[in-house]
This record gives C-alpha cells, structure tokens and sequence, in this order.
C-alpha cells in the first residue's frame, strides 16, 4: 500500500515540476531598456549593473536588456527611445537627462527610471522630488550647487590662483538647467575672486581646441562642469590636462582614479547602483509616481598626490586633511 502511496505521489510531482518551474522562469524575467547618450557605456552604467547582481538579477537567466546608444547625438535619443518603447520592454532606464526627457515625451505609460539626473524639476521631468508624479522617477546628482564648492576647494589648494577655465558642454541638459549651471560657475566666480573663462565643447572632437584656449588666455587651471559627455570622456580629459599642465578640480572620483589633481562630488558608480534598486521596485510592482527622486547625501573629496608633484604644486597638510581620501 505505502509502494503505490509514494509511485503515485512521485508521479504527479515529476508532472507537476516541470509546469511549476516553467511558470516561476515565466514570472521572474524582466525585459529592461537601456539607453545611454553616448557611444559606450560609464562608470554610471558599472554600478548599475552592480546593483542589478546584489539583487539578484542575471542577464540571460531572469533577465534581458535592449541597449541603445546615442552617440553623443541629441537628435537621435527620440528615435532609440520610440524604438525601445515599441519592443513593450517593462522598464526604460535611461542614463542622465537627455535621454530621459526623450523617453519621457515618446511614452506616458512605460515606467522610466533616469539615473544620475542634474535637475529634474527645473528640466520638467517630475514635478517635485518628493512626489515626482506621472511615469518618471529615479536618482539626482546635485549639479549646479556645487559648482562654488569645486571652485573654492581649487582656489584653496592653489593659494594665489586668479585665472580660471570652466569646461563645459552646451547640450549636457536641458535649457533652464544649462542656463542655472552657468549662472552658479558666474557667481562662484565672482564670490571667490577668480577671472573664469568659460570653454565649450560639443563632443570629443572639440576637446583639443578647448584646451589650446585655455593656453591661449593663459590659464591658470581648469574645473568641468556636469556632463554625461565630458564624464565618460575623463580620461581624454585628463590626458589632455597632463599635456598642457594645467591642474583641474573635476566632478568624479574617475578622473582622480585616472591621473586627475583632484574631484568633489558624488559617487556616480555608487548613483548607477542605487538607481537598480528603483528598477527592482518596479518590476515588483510599484508605480515611478510613487517613488521620490533620491538624491546624494555624501560627497567626497578625492585628491591625487602623485599628479600635484608632477605639476610641481605643494598641497598643504591641511588640505590634506579635508579630504575622504588621497591618492599616493
């Protein structure tokens, strides 16, 4: 009696298993867009995936990701995200502003997670950080706020400096949070004391004649201002800042990590991971409406050691000890 008991009870479990285990594979994959302005992927991206490991996702087993890049092309950011929004993806992560705003505008209906945003209420995409409303949510970096910060750290290192270049990119963000950004680097320029020369450079390919400017009005040093572009390009940047020695104050530890004089701001990597756990919530159900734009709470101060002597500047013990850590 117990022998035909248990042949019947492995019977049904060995046709049971099979539907059991194929529903559980139906429920768990997630179909994820990604689009990111320029051509390769960032530190941002890094983290991002990061995130998505520590909370279990994989690609090929429970998970799947539409890539789409932009190029460093504004103009083709609407046609990638109509693109993704076609393939009926549950999620659209889209890596700073421009892209998010694209997204934004192609679909009301898809849930979009923007990471690393400048200012996300002045460029429209939530209507406040607390309560972002529609189908947008995601991570902020604090852009223009701490511009004056950057400035009066450079300036402090470097006691005397007078002439100052800010790099930037015209098409970073929008059009109210560009003008914001270059009204701070204005009035931080102002309140510290310095001469500012602002340089632009609409992709990599300007980035030698930005530099030969700023030898040109015989600048003293350099900082960057927020940029997705000017970000994962930092280690041409930095290249090219070595070559014309010219010490910067940048916006990432990743340009310190790759020879910069030193960088205050945000942990990006540490942004892209953060923005994973938005995307996890979603698949899981929650609405971007009801999940507030976070934004960082700590900033770091990096600098690199190795790069100020080879630039022949001292950095002073007290200097030193303002920042989170030094690079030998």
């Amino acid at each position: 009696m117990r022998r035909r008991w248990f042949i019947a009870l492995m019977c049904s479990a060995a046709i049971a298993w099979p539907l059991v285990s194929r529903a559980q594979q139906t429920r768990k994959v997630a179909r994820i867009g990604l689009l990111h302005p320029g051509p390769t992927e960032s530190p941002t991206v890094d983290g991002y995936y990061r995130g998505m490991r520590e909370l279990g996702y994989v690609e090929g087993q429970n998970l799947i990701i539409e890539r789409r890049y932009g190029e460093w092309k504004s103009d083709r950011f609407p046609l990638l995200a109509s693109e993704l929004v076609r393939m009926k993806v549950d999620v659209i992560v889209a890596f700073s502003t421009s892209p998010a705003r694209a997204v934004k505008q192609t679909t009301t209906t898809i849930p979009i997670v923007a990471v690393s945003m400048a200012d996300p209420v002045a460029d429209e995409l939530v209507a406040s950080l607390a309560r972002p409303g529609g189908n947008l949510t995601g991570t902020t970096f604090l852009g223009p706020e701490l511009i004056a910060k950057r400035l009066g750290l450079l300036k402090e290192a470097i006691p005397g400096l007078l002439r100052v270049a800010a790099l930037w990119h015209p098409e970073a963000y929008g059009q109210r949070t560009m003008e914001g950004i270059l009204k701070e680097t204005e009035v931080a320029g102002l309140a510290t004391g310095v001469q500012l020369q602002l340089v632009p450079a609409n992709g990599p390919q300007d980035f030698e004649t930005a530099f030969s400017a700023m030898t040109s009005a015989r600048t003293e040093a350099l900082v960057v201002l927020p940029s997705p572009m000017l970000f994962t390009e930092h280690r041409r940047i930095v290249e090219l800042a070595a070559a014309y020695r010219i010490p910067a104050n940048y916006n990432a530890r990743e340009f310190v990590e790759a020879g910069g004089l030193m960088s205050y701001g945000a942990n990006q990597r540490d942004l892209g991971r953060r923005s994973a756990t938005y995307v996890d919530k979603i698949i899981k159900g929650a609405k971007p409406a009801d999940l507030p734009v976070e934004q960082p709470t700590k900033f770091e101060l990096i600098i690199n050691l190795k790069t100020a002597r080879e630039l022949g500047l001292t950095i002073s013990r007290e200097f030193l000890l303002l920042a989170d850590e030094v690079i030998e």
